[in-house]
């Protein structure tokens, strides 16, 4: 993969090759943005092009041929190390960095950095899902973001500055990745063989709001016929509870037994709602009216209710991904919207 399939950060990688080519790379960043945007895959391509042998470092070119090329792309290289949360943790386990209770600070992610590199050049750690770095596993990063080894390259990928803990923003370099434009999602789908519509592939991309990742989800058929009913729900001025909650845990449980599917389903689920919502909020600003035949009407619909149930829905995200009880979740989501929506009605 060379940088010009990296679409949307072209801003960011001058950045980086300003820093090389003046000899200032620091040797920590918090890269931040929305997920799915690419920034693993950036961090990725940035190691691939600092332990390449033959890289033309000013570009940050790597030659993408040689061994260290293709030990990074296999995830194999002996001078990369890549940690990531488990799909059944809800926080990075302190073992990944420092070791487990028999081998602390002889074993993980620290103690790797501090050994001498097997290739004689730089190590790069990435650490995706920084997110989830509590308190405990934030601590036993700082002696190694305040002292990085000679040669070493700290990455930590997370999604915003509010989720990251003071310690680790005050010792990284920050940089910002933006949302990917619509156009370029839709690229990306039909680049990848996920569509090959390119009018379903501009559709999903409107609504993936700047996200591969979301955009990949939703080119699932089931879910786009499941948006049709979301959207049939909340067009009723007060949807039922019940009713609508117990369509969306069946719908929630066919992802599988698995927390991880069934999250990224209850997900989509939100953002059909949110998208909803962010339609109706535009048609209420612009003092528009729905159609006659439609029961909610956004004429007498109070811009700061349409605002709040839109907040419900990032909020419902936030929980989703710290890893909230999905069935009270769900329970308290659509309770939310169905309080909210009462305002309207009354």
């Amino acid at each position: 993969m060379s940088w010009q399939e990296i679409l949307g950060h072209d801003d960011v990688l001058a950045q980086f090759q300003q820093c090389v080519a003046r000899g200032r790379l620091a040797s920590s960043f918090l890269f931040i943005g929305p997920a799915g945007v690419g920034k693993h895959t950036f961090a990725l391509k940035l190691a691939e092009a600092l332990l390449c042998p033959q890289a033309d470092l000013p570009r940050l070119e790597p030659c993408g041929d040689c061994l260290s090329c293709r030990q990074v792309r296999d995830r194999s290289h002996p001078d990369l190390d890549l940690i990531t949360r488990p799909a059944d943790k809800s926080v990075i386990p302190l073992d990944l960095l420092i070791g487990d209770k028999e081998h602390r600070m002889r074993e993980g992610l620290c103690h790797r950095l501090a050994i001498k590199s097997c290739y004689g050049g730089r190590k790069v750690a990435i650490i995706d899902d920084a997110d989830y770095l509590n308190q405990e596993g934030a601590n036993a990063l700082l002696k190694t973001l305040e002292e990085p080894p000679a040669n070493s390259l700290i990455i930590l990928v997370g999604t915003s500055r509010q989720r990251q803990l003071p310690t680790i923003r005050s010792r990284c370099q920050i940089v910002r990745f933006q949302s990917l434009e619509a156009r370029t999602v839709a690229k990306l789908l039909i680049d990848l063989g996920l569509v090959s519509d390119r009018e379903q592939a501009g559709r999903v991309a409107e609504i993936a709001d700047g996200s591969l990742r979301r955009a990949m989800d939703l080119t699932d058929p089931e879910l786009w016929t499941f948006r049709d009913e979301v959207q049939s729900v909340l067009q009723r001025r007060v949807p039922d509870p019940t009713a609508f909650t117990s369509e969306l845990i069946e719908f929630v449980e066919v992802a599988g037994k698995e927390a991880g599917p069934r999250r990224r389903r209850l997900q989509q689920v939100v953002l059909f709602a949110t998208e909803f919502y962010r339609q109706q909020l535009r048609e209420s600003i612009a003092g528009l009216s729905c159609d006659e035949h439609r029961e909610w009407s956004t004429a007498d619909a109070a811009t700061e209710t349409i605002t709040e149930l839109i907040e419900c829905g990032l909020e419902t995200m936030t929980h989703i991904d710290r890893n909230a009880n999905l069935a009270t979740l769900q329970h308290w989501w659509v309770d939310e919207l169905a309080r909210i929506n009462a305002r309207l009605a009354s």
